[in-house]
């Protein structure tokens, strides 16, 4: 019998437990390193401003870490994600040059307290970092050819609902008066084939041919649509002057 083993390698166990690494860490990584290249962290931190003397030390980065983390997760409760990335928390947020973890109740208060006008200028940055740095250097974009030989440009304007179900609250003269925190962020509203009390709408653009995402719109409720197929067709209008595209030749698909 022949063997194969290295006498080089050395394979020590213990029986001390030691957490595994998530198996999306990887992506987080990929992630991060792609927007350090661009300066796009750099753009955040000069550009996103949003103050509160209640969250000390931490920048607006420090909770974007968290939600980028949060979304390449897959976890099905931001709960679970604080769960599984808490023993590796630090190199977690060294991925995005910063030393300080936040605790879900400091995330929960800036998320509580955060306005339109630097979600505004997020949605903006990440517009201009798109347009700016195209999928080909041609600047190709795809389209749809009809019959006539004509291309056009296509876009998609989607609404989605997502409904929510809400617990019955205990009310006796020992509690204070009760509240429910989905109140900020859903209303009543048309809810379709799903079971809930309350919804949330969003809304999204995109290219059709590219897939790319070029715009999100979230609001109580069934949403306020016409503000945002202004904003879903101001975006587009970017979109075209940035490719030189005309406006004549772009189709607009609404859904939702």
């Amino acid at each position: 019998m022949t063997s194969i083993a290295d006498g080089a390698v050395c394979i020590q166990t213990s029986s001390e437990s030691v957490p595994a690494t998530p198996s999306w860490f990887g992506e987080v990584v990929l992630l991060t390193a792609h927007l350090r290249k661009h300066g796009v962290f750099n753009k955040i931190t000069e550009q996103v401003r949003f103050a509160r003397r209640r969250f000390g030390r931490y920048d607006v980065i420090d909770f974007l870490a968290v939600l980028f983390g949060y979304a390449i997760s897959g976890e099905r409760t931001l709960e679970a994600f604080y769960e599984r990335l808490q023993p590796f928390a630090v190199p977690f947020m060294a991925l995005f040059e910063r030393d300080r973890f936040p605790a879900r109740s400091t995330l929960s208060r800036f998320l509580a307290a955060l306005t339109e006008e630097p979600v505004e200028a997020l949605r903006t940055l990440f517009l201009d970092d798109l347009l700016a740095r195209p999928l080909t250097p041609d600047k190709q974009t795809g389209g749809l050819m009809d019959r006539a030989g004509n291309t056009w440009m296509v876009f998609d304007i989607d609404g989605t609902r997502e409904a929510a179900r809400q617990r019955a609250l205990p009310q006796t003269d020992e509690l204070p008066p009760p509240f429910r925190r989905l109140d900020d962020v859903c209303a009543p509203g048309y809810r379709g084939h799903k079971r809930g009390e309350v919804v949330r709408t969003r809304t999204t653009v995109s290219q059709a041919h590219s897939y790319q995402w070029l715009g999100s719109f979230g609001n109580q409720g069934n949403g306020r649509y016409r503000e945002e197929l202004r904003k879903g067709l101001a975006t587009i209008g970017r979109y075209l002057t940035a490719y030189q595209l005309e406006a004549s030749r772009t189709l607009l698909r609404l859904d939702g």
